[in-house]
């Protein structure tokens, strides 16, 4: 099947690269254009472990193309994606900007009946909008064509997006037709042949509300842990033996209970804002999301204020290692990650950050560049050298096996804040090393 897909940003590339690897044939839509190059290079321009291969053999194939040209992808395919980017507004609410745009671009060029599927994260309402947007457009061309527009969200974590893409937990799509499903359950059908039940059919709007509503209760997960830890850490409880002893009982689980430095990257904290604002437009209150909302911005400054307990307020002209600055292990995201909290606090109380992370350090000197304050070095133990205090903001596998007596020979203070407790305090202690972590008993 041919299928046009708008937009090569995370979700659009490993999309494109998963359903060229099912076997269709798909053509790819960037605009920007240092990003077009290098995937007509056959380069991968963001780090997602095992994305690269699938997009240089697919390429090789002759099953995966990349262009600029948007009239082109409207006239190449009977299946439209839309997925592009949908970043906070001004007012907090979802910006469908480039989600129009795209949908002039379609309904402007198209020469026959096409599925439009809404793979971009958008509020509840949106499908039956741009529907009636694409339909106004074509009448004012005077051209009868049947287009559904259908919402098909998609749940990819970074870090483990091919496998979460080509062995779905479920597809979830909202559709007003049977027709429209039909295409799409067609499109979809090597990855749910041995397992039906994974498909979900149900209206747009519960479509769109449903990925908000995971992405918000996974949120709150996180937030909730993390507001517990506080009391275990005033109280000389354990946050992680509490975790087990709640990840235990079967309606709770053990997924999203590590209490940690708060949660970041281009999800969690633009959809809850989002949910908060589509209820606002609603007359809806949502207290727990505003709760969730808060208690996470709470927990990132947290590690500044652990810092200047330790160091007793006296950051100027010291420096700091930090240990990890993606947002989570196994990506290159740095949106709204905890470390830009972090390091842009103790940058204005003067100290120095000496950084290190295997593969987002790119990323953060793009987005401050030539910062005095900033130091990023090649390896980890090198972040340490001349360092009064370590905090860890990432839990990398290479921090969680690290040398605990290195690390408090190699500090100049030995003293540790693990924003994500990848250590066990005792073997710490035992290294020699002052250790703090999250809700640990062990509080400054």
């Amino acid at each position: 099947m041919k299928v046009t897909i708008y937009g090569a940003g995370y979700v659009g590339l490993v999309t494109a690269a998963c359903l060229a690897e099912i076997g269709h044939d798909v053509l790819c839509i960037e605009t920007n254009a240092q990003k077009l190059a290098l995937l007509e290079q056959g380069q991968c321009p963001i780090y997602e472990p095992g994305l690269e291969a699938l997009l240089e053999r697919n390429q090789r194939e002759r099953r995966l193309r990349f262009t600029n040209n948007g009239i082109e992808g409207a006239l190449f395919a009977q299946v439209q994606f839309i997925a592009v980017g949908t970043p906070s507004a001004e007012d907090e609410s979802a910006d469908l900007t480039a989600v129009y745009a795209v949908a002039k671009t379609i309904a402007t060029h198209i020469k026959e009946s096409v599925v439009i599927v809404n793979k971009s994260t958008v509020p509840v309402g949106t499908a039956k909008a741009v529907k009636a947007y694409v339909d106004e457009i074509l009448q004012a061309r005077a051209v009868s064509l049947d287009v559904q527009v259908v919402s098909n969200p998609e749940f990819l974590k970074e870090g483990v997006a091919v496998d979460d893409c080509l062995q779905p937990d479920r597809i979830i799509v909202g559709v007003e037709q049977v027709a429209a499903e039909q295409r799409l359950k067609s499109l979809y059908a090597p990855l749910i042949q041995d397992k039906p039940e994974k498909w979900v059919c149900m209206d747009p709007a519960s479509a769109e509300l449903t990925k908000y509503a995971s992405n918000a209760m996974l949120a709150t997960r996180i937030s909730f842990m993390n507001e517990l830890s506080h009391l275990a850490g005033s109280t000389g409880a354990d946050i992680d033996l509490v975790k087990v002893g709640m990840g235990m009982d079967p309606r709770i689980g053990r997924l999203f209970l590590n209490a940690g430095c708060g949660y970041g990257g281009s999800c969690f904290p633009k959809d809850v804002r989002a949910l908060l604002k589509t209820g606002e437009q609603h007359g809806v209150d949502l207290p727990l999301m505003k709760a969730t909302e808060h208690a996470n911005q709470r927990q990132k400054q947290a590690l500044v204020d652990k810092v200047e307990r330790v160091l007793q307020g006296q950051l100027q002209g010291k420096t700091i290692a930090v240990w990890g600055l993606a947002f989570k292990p196994q990506t290159d995201d740095i949106r709204e990650a905890p470390s830009r909290v972090l390091c842009e606090a103790l940058w204005q109380k003067g100290a120095i950050v000496q950084a290190y992370d295997p593969v987002a350090m790119p990323n953060f000197t793009q987005a401050y560049p030539g910062h005095t304050q900033l130091k990023l070095t090649q390896t980890a133990a090198q972040a340490l050298e001349g360092a009064v205090l370590l905090v860890i903001v990432t839990e990398w596998d290479e921090f969680k096996k690290a040398d605990l007596f290195n690390i408090a020979t190699s500090l100049s203070k030995p003293y540790v804040i693990d924003g994500r407790n990848i250590w066990q305090p005792q073997a710490a202690a035992a290294a020699g090393l002052q250790y703090y972590g999250i809700g640990r008993g062990l509080t400054v």
